[in-house]
């Protein structure tokens, strides 16, 4: 299931959560379990956690697992699961109520961390922990990318919703094996094979009357209750509301069409790469003519460079105008050089890409709060991956270019969905800043 922003609700789920199990067991005999016990060391319990996890993921990185495709918009399993391991640092409600059935656990049964028969039970505990998260992450980037509002629950209905359609798609497709329970979905008799079975190609031509009976007959032909007919309340609502079902089908197929188009090299893309252009030239014309402001000046090849100042800027602290972004001491600087080595960048990529900025560039001067890796994607999305302009010191060796979005992200030990949201609140600050 695809829907705007979110990155975790496709087929390589399952991948994800494997992953993270594993790693998470693997973590679990390193760090010292029994300080579930002590709030006091739950913090230091977590950090602990998330080095050891995010060890084991890049020991399995190069995996068929870790490299396998975990989404449609081309992420790695890994890629995923390490971002979701930093989402929980963020989000440490999780990881509380995870800690909490750790303890009520420990309380029944003892230290039964220690009991390799265990593993199944710690197993579950994960998968709660992150597919409780996964929905609130993704819900998140669904409000960021559509200014709608959306909660985890109303993520999870997408998705039962998406389950519910394709069960419904696999017995129409073998519709004579299933002619009772086809027919009941229908609400007629069958004679001969029904023409919905050729109509519904994707999940906008499944109506919502057909979920509701879907879920009505399953505890007869499946033997369980369907999902709007449980004695849980979660989807109680939906089974009276139609009108309500077929806005949220509508609303994923409409989505998943757009992004099929996208994911397709069609005539449109290179308009795309013509507006690419335009917008290069756009904003170098803008520096260009701030330059040509002051008569006989020469040319500044800067990345949006200054304009001219004012009096009243001239007035202002130098040490303001040269502010590059915060300082960074020296324990910083050996977590930035392990992210770096993790992502096959030079060791001191962002201590030497930090030194090469043009601190008095006007760019620099507006985004001087956000992170490095925020202000290089905010370049790579105007200007483009590679540029003339661009020290040396800001380039992967390896590409030429600068680092990808993947990359940038986990240098800033952010979620790709978070990267994107601030360097387009970033571009937004600068289309602002120079409308003025």
């Amino acid at each position: 299931m695809r829907l705007p922003g979110t990155r975790y609700q496709e087929h390589g789920w399952e991948q994800v959560r494997k992953l993270l199990g594993l790693c998470s067991l693997q973590a679990f005999r390193q760090i010292e379990m029994h300080q579930v016990l002590d709030a006091a060391q739950h913090v230091a319990l977590l950090d602990a956690y998330t080095e050891a996890v995010a060890a084991a993921l890049r020991a399995n990185a190069r995996s068929a697992r870790g490299e396998a495709e975990g989404n449609s918009y081309g992420e790695s399993v890994y890629e995923l699961s390490l971002g979701l391991l930093y989402e929980l640092q963020a989000q440490t409600t999780y990881w509380t109520v995870f800690i909490a059935a750790m303890a009520s656990e420990h309380a029944r049964s003892g230290a039964f961390w220690h009991d390799p028969a265990a593993e199944g039970m710690l197993r579950k505990k994960v998968n709660d922990m992150y597919s409780t998260l996964r929905d609130k992450v993704d819900a998140d980037s669904y409000i960021a990318a559509t200014g709608r509002d959306c909660s985890p629950n109303k993520i999870y209905t997408y998705r039962m919703l998406d389950t519910a359609y394709r069960e419904i798609a696999g017995l129409f497709a073998a519709w004579e094996q299933n002619a009772a329970q086809v027919g009941a979905i229908l609400g007629r008799p069958l004679a001969g094979s029904p023409i919905e079975v050729r109509q519904m190609k994707t999940i906008s031509g499944c109506k919502a009357e057909w979920i509701i009976r879907w879920s009505e007959t399953q505890e007869r032909f499946g033997g369980t209750p369907g999902p709007l007919h449980t004695k849980s309340k979660r989807f109680a609502s939906l089974k009276n509301s139609p009108d309500k079902i077929a806005a949220l089908l509508a609303e994923i197929g409409d989505y998943e069409e757009l992004s099929a188009n996208m994911d397709s090299a069609e005539d449109w893309q290179a308009d795309a790469g013509e507006a690419a252009l335009w917008l290069e030239d756009y904003w170098r014309v803008l520096g260009e003519s701030a330059q040509a402001a002051g008569a006989g000046q020469p040319r500044d090849d800067r990345i949006l460079a200054a304009p001219e100042p004012d009096e009243d800027d001239a007035a202002e602290d130098s040490d303001d105008l040269l502010d590059s972004g915060p300082l960074v001491d020296e324990e910083q600087l050996a977590l930035e050089q392990s992210r770096a080595e993790d992502l096959s960048l030079p060791l001191r990529y962002l201590e030497m890409a930090r030194a090469a900025q043009d601190a008095g560039s006007w760019t620099v001067r507006i985004l001087r709060d956000e992170s490095l890796p925020i202000r290089l994607a905010v370049y790579q999305k105007l200007l483009g991956a590679t540029d003339d302009t661009y020290p040396d010191a800001w380039l992967d060796p390896a590409t030429g270019e600068l680092p990808t979005l993947q990359q940038l992200a986990a240098l800033d030990q952010i979620s790709m969905p978070t990267l994107r949201k601030r360097r387009n609140e970033a571009i937004a600050r600068l289309q602002a800043a120079g409308a003025q």
